[in-house]
């Protein structure tokens, strides 16, 4: 398994990120087991204490739980958690570019929906 890392974005954050994308497309499950540190840290040729790293911000963002002798599961709520800081982050963080974007190209809206709705179109 290949992968491209960011060079200017810690690894622990980029597989962070990772593992809450699968939660949020529902590759992950609550109540999911993620895969063990050291099958990550081989899959991704990288080193165990990244991948634990990673692992311990979503233990204490309350994403994940450790279960001894067990391995590490998604919790109850973990989606609809994520789901509310996610879109509050894009919010504050994302939006602002975007929609200063939007308006030097002069986009509106309806524009973007219709696009999107070709976007699907198209995929079909």
């Amino acid at each position: 398994m290949t992968i491209t890392w960011n060079d200017n974005v810690p690894i622990y954050r980029q597989l962070r990120a990772r593992v809450v994308a699968m939660i949020l497309d529902g590759a992950l499950s609550e109540g999911d087991a993620l895969p063990s540190v050291r099958q990550v840290a081989a899959d991704y040729q990288i080193n165990p204490l990244t991948v634990s790293k990673a692992y311990q911000e979503l233990v204490d963002e309350d994403l994940v739980e450790k279960r001894r002798g067990l391995g590490m599961f998604v919790t109850e709520g973990a989606r609809k958690a994520l789901l509310g800081s996610e879109r509050d982050r894009f919010l504050r963080e994302e939006w602002p570019a975007i929609h200063a974007r939007m308006q030097r190209l002069g986009l509106n809206l309806e524009q973007l929906m219709k696009a999107a709705d070709n976007d699907k179109e198209n995929a079909s």
